[in-house]
């Protein structure tokens, strides 16, 4: 008879893969550091509330994002940089369909046909994208966490910004792991000391398997 396997304790490898070059083909299920550039006026907003997804565009709705930060700068488009802000961004992709030509049949209809993020790579053959970078757009903004400023010529805004933002994260944050918990985290007991744990967590140090390991319990 097999026995089952169990375990109690663990240890995380990091994913060094959230960050790529503009030409690497993002994974589904995946997590990337990516950028996005808005108005000051919408800063605070963005931040406290989340993003507000075009009603349209050239991959349909949704929210824009780059992997690119040149290109997250140039955002909104014929404004003055000192009213300008670029947040970096952490974003889970989803199911991501590859969007590299004019007139591809699912341009703008992929989210209704299963996908979660649209990816344009960089000098694709589209002609609407004059600068030939990178471009991704993502349906649901909660996918979508604020981690950081990446640039702002303010400094006393971008200092508050900042601070606002870690003030989000820790209200938001899973006690456990520290990351943001907007969408719920599977917190269970330890199979045996029954210590919450959350799957996202570093590591677990079972207290109970370590001192049955030195005969102590």
């Amino acid at each position: 008879m097999e026995r089952g396997v169990s375990f109690c304790g663990w240890k995380a490898v990091t994913d060094r893969s959230k960050s790529l070059s503009e030409n690497q083909e993002p994974k589904s299920g995946r997590i990337y550091t990516m950028f996005h550039g808005t108005h000051l006026t919408n800063a605070k907003t963005i931040i406290d509330k989340g993003f507000e997804p075009s009603k349209k565009g050239m991959l349909g709705p949704g929210v824009y994002v780059s992997r690119n930060i040149d290109k997250a700068k140039c955002y909104p488009l014929n404004t003055d940089k000192k009213d300008k802000v670029v947040f970096k961004l952490r974003v889970r992709v989803g199911k991501v369909k590859k969007i590299d030509s004019d007139n591809n049949p699912l341009q703008q209809s992929w989210h209704s046909n299963g996908y979660d993020c649209a990816w344009v790579p960089p000098n694709s053959n589209i002609s609407t994208i004059k600068s030939g970078r990178e471009e991704d757009c993502v349906w649901d903004p909660k996918r979508i966490s604020v981690v950081d400023v990446a640039c702002c010529v303010d400094d006393t805004k971008r200092k508050e910004l900042r601070r606002m933002i870690r003030r989000k994260t820790k209200t938001e944050g899973c006690d456990l792991c520290h990351l943001d918990a907007s969408d719920g985290h599977d917190i269970q007991p330890c199979w045996e000391c029954q210590e919450d744990i959350c799957p996202f967590q570093g590591k677990h140090v079972c207290k109970k398997a370590e001192g049955l390991e030195r005969g102590t319990v």
